[in-house]
């Protein structure tokens, strides 16, 4: 799982480069695979993302339309609408579900309605508290993403830091700056 902090049109190339490859089954067995996009945003709000998403597909050699398809399913921010559109991309039998926009629901929502179906979620929470994967490290079953948590990182990514470059006798502090007024980062 990447969990580190990342502007979502980045994040969503990632996803897009590694949500395909390798393939779980090839092409001759699946004609053109099918992606189910899941999100909790309209297609004005996402447009963006989307853009990035597309662009990450087609980095990793996959173009809709021509050896992908799309299947596209927007809550138009009324979230309660989601655990309805998840089950219609089950229905298609899309090769995996990615679901993104509205927080931890697209996640929640695909996640209800597939144990087998692979899903790649994006989340600004704690995944592992919203009850999407078992861990951070190893999230187990069919669901891994992307996730902006902030705090609950901290030790890994002081961890990080003495790994890549290791204190010595001229460091002798480590500064961490944050916003306040941001809710993730209490």
């Amino acid at each position: 799982m990447i969990c580190r902090l990342l502007d979502r049109r980045r994040v969503l190339q990632i996803v897009g480069l590694n949500l395909l490859a390798p393939p779980r089954i090839t092409h001759a067995q699946l004609g053109v695979p099918v992606i189910g996009f899941l999100s909790g945003r309209s297609p004005q709000e996402a447009a963006s993302a989307l853009a990035a998403f597309r662009q990450g597909l087609g980095e990793a050699g996959y173009f809709e339309g021509k050896n992908v398809t799309i299947e596209y399913r927007w809550a138009e921010g009324r979230y309660d609408r989601l655990p309805g559109l998840a089950p219609e991309l089950v229905t298609r039998r899309v090769a995996l579900i990615a679901a993104t926009g509205g927080g931890e629901a697209s996640g929640l929502a695909a996640k209800a309605a597939t144990g087998t179906i692979p899903i790649v979620f994006t989340a600004g929470g704690d995944p592992v508290k919203a009850g999407l994967v078992a861990s951070l490290n190893k999230p187990g079953g069919n669901v891994t993403g992307v996730t902006f948590v902030f705090a609950e990182l901290g030790g890994k990514r002081l961890e990080l830091l003495r790994q890549l470059a290791p204190i010595n006798k001229r460091w002798s502090r480590i500064a961490l700056l944050i916003n306040p007024n941001y809710q993730p980062a209490g």
